[in-house]
């Protein structure tokens, strides 16, 4: 078992990406919410909305009809696309991590954070789902 040196500055420097890309994901994901909730309080602001039973609006479900979306800057896309990004962002680390990881020779991490992933990715890819 290999001994792990807290204060090697490569760590540190894979810690200091780690930690800037979980700020910087977390960052953009509420600024691209933030413009999208802009844009669709002025696009629907007329829109007279019924609180009093929920109805599901599961067009933007898919990746397809977001894309179509902010193509025609669509507040509603623009929000699920910051969601898709704040999903994303620790998806992100964990790609990165598996990466440090290989470039560190710690296999055994290796393995954890490619069934993390692997798990993560299942999940949501609908299998669960039916």
């Amino acid at each position: 078992m290999k001994i792990v040196d807290k204060n090697n500055p490569a760590q540190e420097d894979v810690q200091f990406i780690l930690g800037t890309l979980l700020r910087v994901g977390v960052i953009l994901s509420m600024s691209v919410v933030l413009i999208g909730g802009f844009i669709y309080l002025f696009g629907y602001h007329d829109v007279n909305v019924n609180y009093s039973e929920f109805v599901p609006d599961a067009h933007y479900a898919a990746l397809e009809p977001i894309i179509a979306g902010l193509k025609v800057m669509d507040g509603k896309a623009i929000i699920q696309l910051g969601t898709i990004l704040l999903i994303f962002t620790p998806i992100t680390r964990i790609v990165f991590s598996v990466f440090s990881f290989l470039i560190e020779r710690d296999y055994l991490y290796v393995l954890i954070g490619l069934i993390v992933l692997s798990v993560i990715l299942f999940s949501l890819s609908n299998k669960l789902v039916g």
